[in-house]
């Protein structure tokens, strides 16, 4: 491990491949890049610091970027112990020598002891504003360290099993600082969670196992918008793709999209890979592993590595655990084999580079763009889960298309009129 004044990763020297990982991932960014113009202009994060818990990737340190040039000082840190790209964490922490602007924590593989002990080194950084993907970050301040809350603006969050959590929290009253649900943006949750996470799922499966998905049965857990974008790009790769929900209108909206839609008690004797979403626990458990077939592959795209029950596959096995090749684990129970991908966690993460960068741009802007909307609304927000509004998740959308070269139509006055009146009818 390597250590300095403001970093701590595995190996400093990856620094200049990380360099050249976030510049390809930059030329794909265009949107987010646009934000960071202004934001080098107007500079509305200047004394302020922002602690980060996300997925240290090449696409992260884009974001970091415009924070910076928006005044921020940062520390950041994984937000998922087998996320972090090396040499990315690496270039972050050259740049930091050299700006005294950025502090970051984190290395693939990470102990739980580190997980932990790097989310405490982002919170010793005091920060004024918080972005947290799952909402561990928010977790560890509010039982542990409160007294920083009072000088906390607020803080924003990236995946959908965050807001899960800060939901509860609120109910519970134990929401202390205002949270923006990033995640509710159209141009996160309908781009990133349906296209990113339809394509990095395979594309992490196929790095860790390179098995054919054309013919095989695919049993995806759970039909939300994570379920939507992986059944959608397995169908297309020729899978006969099957739907296990507890949401019976998403059960209903899997059916009439032409998906078979069953039990998982069903669906695990025939499933040759298992692919949850959820961001529940236990989804595969004991019962339905005994069931599988010889050869099962499983794997995880829910942010924690609770959705299938990798204890039972460990005391299970009996010793009987081998590992295959990097990002794939075989458990052999009752002479079956089993395959696990990524230790069970995040596979597009753990055995891929996670979304594609320009599916990042738009989450991203939200990110940077909820900070910002932070600050200019410093004081009025309550201590609750927040929604931006419409007109930022439009902004986004339109900064999108021009960097896509696309343009959309207007409204003529006598449009808007129209939809704007009720007196005239058929």
């Amino acid at each position: 491990m390597d250590n300095g004044n403001n970093y701590e990763v595995k190996d400093i020297s990856l620094a200049s491949q990380g360099l050249l990982n976030i510049e390809l991932a930059e030329m794909r960014m265009g949107a987010l890049l646009k934000v960071r113009e202004r934001f080098a202009r107007e500079k509305p994060f200047k004394g302020l610091t922002i602690g980060l818990a996300l997925h240290v990737t090449k696409e992260t340190a884009v974001l970091v970027r415009t924070l910076v040039a928006g005044g921020a000082k940062i520390a950041i840190t994984g937000c998922n112990p087998l996320s972090t790209q090396d040499d990315v964490a690496a270039a972050l922490a050259k740049e930091g020598e050299k700006s005294g602007s950025i502090s970051v924590y984190a290395y693939k593989g990470e102990t739980k002891e580190d997980y932990y002990r790097y989310l405490n080194a982002v919170i010793s950084a005091k920060p004024h504003i918080t972005i947290d993907d799952g909402c561990d970050l928010v977790t560890e301040i509010h039982t542990k360290h409160p007294e920083l809350i009072k000088e906390i603006l607020g803080g924003c969050e990236e995946t959908t099993t965050g807001i899960i959590r800060l939901h509860a929290m609120e109910r519970d009253g134990a929401l202390k600082y205002p949270m923006i649900a990033v995640n509710d943006n159209k141009t996160k949750h309908l781009l990133d969670n349906y296209y990113g996470t339809g394509q990095s799922t395979i594309d992490g499966i196929l790095r860790a196992t390179n098995t054919l998905f054309a013919g095989k049965s695919v049993v995806v857990c759970g039909y939300g918008d994570c379920g939507k974008g992986v059944s959608m790009r397995a169908k297309g790769m020729g899978a006969n793709v099957i739907i296990t929900e507890v949401e019976p209108f998403r059960a209903l909206q899997a059916t009439l999209d032409g998906y078979r839609v069953m039990q998982l008690e069903d669906a695990s004797k025939i499933g040759d890979i298992f692919i949850t979403v959820t961001g529940d626990k236990n989804v595969i458990d004991a019962p339905h592993i005994r069931a599988m077939k010889d050869g099962a592959i499983l794997a995880n795209s829910g942010h924690f590595d609770a959705e299938i029950n990798v204890k039972f596959l460990e005391s299970e096995s009996k010793g009987k655990k081998r590992r295959m090749r990097q990002s794939l684990d075989e458990y052999t129970i009752g002479g079956k084999r089993i395959y696990l991908c990524g230790e069970g966690r995040l596979v597009n993460l753990a055995a891929a580079e996670g979304h594609p960068s320009e599916v990042m741009s738009t989450s991203f802007c939200g990110q940077a763009l909820a900070c910002e909307f932070l600050v200019k609304n410093k004081c009025k927000l309550k201590a609750e889960v927040v929604r931006l509004p419409e007109e930022v998740d439009k902004d986004i959308a339109l900064l999108q298309l021009a960097a896509m070269g696309v343009k959309c139509d207007t409204l003529s006055e006598e449009q808007k009129k129209y939809l704007g009146s009720w007196e005239e009818g058929t």
